[in-house]
């Protein structure tokens, strides 16, 4: 049985938040985890999705620097996708219902205009980071518009703590611009079929009204995806890229109020 749509979503200024507390970030990481325990095979799917993409990124670093930010723009536009069939199965396993991983796949397809200005805003944030970090290397360095492999070896050079410093800078401006607006966007999406402005509104209200949680709860995204990475090949990814699909859909749940029905006339 499907799930019941929300019939009509409301406007970014009615949606109801609710209070976070400094312990709810670990709460939505334990869900994430039952979620994970209770389908194995479609967070297998989804965890081996993320592995993939990060072998071929990390396979094209070490031979073609050059087109990482290339294909890393691929690999943010499929990402979005995957991360909808993973609050789908969440979503169907908090209604009492079994989830699949065929409807998981498509729980996209009637959310597409919504998503599709999601992701356009996903572009322009990276190719505004990616210019921006060209820019900084080409002030430091005072030798025009770099290459993705010029940049590569300055970041991973230690003596140009100056670079670094403003780098870094300029780079978590825009991670925090991006994070703020697509914390909660997506899942809400997906929970109200409602417009891609409606939820990055909404995503921002709950970062601005929540600040401190909501960067520990980037910090532990940080730290899980970075520690995943160490392990062989980023095999982690297999188990972190789905605890987190699952945990963010959580994070949803208890940032936003659920929208209540209107009681019957009888």
């Amino acid at each position: 049985m499907d799930i019941s749509p929300v019939p009509v979503p409301a406007a970014a200024s009615e949606v109801e938040l609710r209070p976070l507390r400094w312990g709810d970030p670990f709460r939505w990481l334990a869900l994430g985890w039952r979620d994970l325990r209770a389908v194995p095979g479609i967070a297998l799917f989804y965890g081996s999705c993320f592995w993939a993409m990060a072998l071929l990124i990390g396979w094209l670093f070490r031979s073609r620097p050059e087109y990482v930010m290339s294909l890393a723009s691929g690999c943010l536009l499929l990402g979005p996708f995957l991360a909808m069939g993973l609050y789908d199965a969440s979503r169907r396993l908090e209604a009492g219902q079994r989830p699949a991983l065929g409807s998981s796949i498509t729980a996209w397809d009637t959310h597409i205009p919504s998503m599709a200005m999601l992701v356009l805003v996903l572009v322009v944030l990276e190719l505004l980071w990616g210019r921006a970090s060209m820019v900084v290397f080409a002030v430091f360095f005072n030798t025009g518009m770099p290459t993705s492999a010029g940049v590569v070896q300055a970041v991973f050079n230690f003596e140009n703590w100056e670079f670094l410093a403003v780098y870094l800078l300029v780079g978590g401006a825009f991670a925090a611009i991006a994070f703020a607006s697509m914390v909660v966007a997506l899942p809400m999406i997906l929970d109200r079929d409602t417009d891609a402005l409606t939820a990055c509104i909404t995503s921002v209200r709950v970062a601005a009204g929540h600040p401190g949680v909501l960067l520990l709860w980037g910090l532990l995204i940080t730290l899980l995806v970075g520690s995943s990475l160490w392990w062989t090949w980023g095999a982690g990814l297999v188990l972190v890229g789905p605890l987190l699909g699952c945990a963010s859909w959580h994070a949803y749940r208890h940032a936003v109020a659920p929208v209540l029905s209107a009681p019957t006339q009888g």
